[in-house]
């Protein structure tokens, strides 16, 4: 295989070069691959562990209440007191197709402070509230 540099016959070369545009491709693909999992972090919360949990796939048009091991809470992960859980909550239901809150509770929570957020979640009209766990051998699951 042999490479023309144009200059024999006079004329200028029109040929397109790609190993360029394929650097750049590359270089891209590889920041996105490393910033995805980043981006759908979210609240660090180690959810206990169930054995019967079907899958659930994560989409960012859902409700989220995060709950950590320290009892802070986080809708959508976004910090809030506890009197202001109820009220976004319902904002963030407002136009959507789907009512279901999503309850993420740290396997080191308290269990009161959990059945305390059912409790109001289900008082201010929230009909379905779904706990998120995790399948046994480290598969994210949610189960209800």
């Amino acid at each position: 295989m042999s490479m023309d540099v144009g200059g024999a016959k006079g004329g200028v070369k029109s040929d397109i070069n790609v190993t360029p545009l394929v650097d750049v491709m590359l270089v891209l693909l590889i920041i996105m691959m490393v910033i995805a999992p980043m981006l759908q972090q979210g609240v660090p919360v180690q959810l206990p562990v169930a054995n019967n949990s079907t899958d659930k796939p994560d989409t960012s048009d859902q409700t989220i209440v995060n709950i950590d091991s320290k009892g802070g809470l986080y809708v959508n992960s976004l910090p809030v007191t506890e009197a202001e859980v109820v009220d976004r909550v319902k904002n963030a239901l407002e136009g959507k197709k789907e009512q279901i809150v999503y309850l993420k509770g740290d396997k080191d929570a308290e269990y009161g402070r959990i059945m305390k957020m059912m409790d109001a979640l289900r008082a201010s009209q929230v009909e379905s509230v779904a706990l998120i766990t995790e399948r046994q051998g480290g598969n994210k699951g949610g189960g209800q």
